[in-house]
């Protein structure tokens, strides 16, 4: 039995739980995200991104974040100003970016 007061569905939901609602969501739309932006330098365009899951040279990527929604492809990868054609899992490496992020933005393959 319920009473009148009693809040279902999303009416009651915390602010924590929306926003892990709104994650699930995105990580179903998108699959799990492949790393996430630590920094981002503007004047090179240049986003600094530590991998979760390999990434190369030519892979389709996604940029999503609260102000951020970027969709492109790799076309420049370098870890310790080198240019590599495809970095692992734990690299922290440098993605040129046709537009601006933001820290804490995930990266997705797309």
């Amino acid at each position: 039995m319920s009473c009148g007061s009693c809040k279902t569905g999303d009416e009651g939901d915390t602010k924590k739980e929306k926003k892990e609602k709104k994650a699930e969501k995105v990580e179903e739309d998108l699959g799990k995200p492949i790393g996430k932006i630590n920094h981002y330098y503007s004047k090179i365009g240049v986003g600094i991104v530590e991998l979760k899951s390999a990434l190369k040279k030519g892979d389709a990527i996604k940029i999503k974040g609260h102000s951020t929604d970027i969709d492109q492809a790799v076309d420049s990868i370098q870890i310790e100003h080198k240019e590599v054609e495809e970095a692992k899992k734990g690299d922290v490496i440098g993605v040129k970016v046709s537009d601006k992020v933001r820290e804490g933005d995930q990266v997705y393959k797309a």
